[in-house]
């Protein structure tokens, strides 16, 4: 008995393990940038979450805090004005407060300019 050796023929779509420069690869961005090789953040906000939740909060109460302190609102007023609880708008301000020094205005207009 003879034995032949048939090669298997090359498969039409690499396999999931293929190495990356053979894996179609789509940049479809997400709500901070349309492009992942354009994108503002420091990090990508799927590497960690929790960062990205975070520094997003971040820049939501500091954009609530700039305008209290531009117009000069009372803590009831602001609280009033964004439909948020009197306790929220201190934590607002204490959040600010407790960043004020580690991060850069800059740094937070990526967060501020997703949806």
């Amino acid at each position: 008995m003879v034995s032949t050796l048939v090669a298997n023929p090359p498969a039409a779509n690499p396999p999931v393990d293929a190495v990356p420069e053979f894996y179609p690869y789509e940049d479809t961005g997400c709500e901070v940038s349309g492009s992942c090789l354009n994108c503002p953040l420091p990090q990508c906000k799927y590497d960690d979450p929790g960062w990205y939740q975070k520094n997003r909060r971040l820049a939501k109460d500091l954009k609530v805090f700039t305008v209290m302190q531009s117009e000069e609102l009372t803590v009831e007023a602001a609280a009033e004005r964004f439909s948020v609880t009197v306790r929220t708008i201190f934590r607002i301000m204490r959040r600010c407060r407790e960043a004020a020094e580690d991060i850069g205005e800059e740094e937070l207009e990526a967060f501020s300019l997703a949806k």
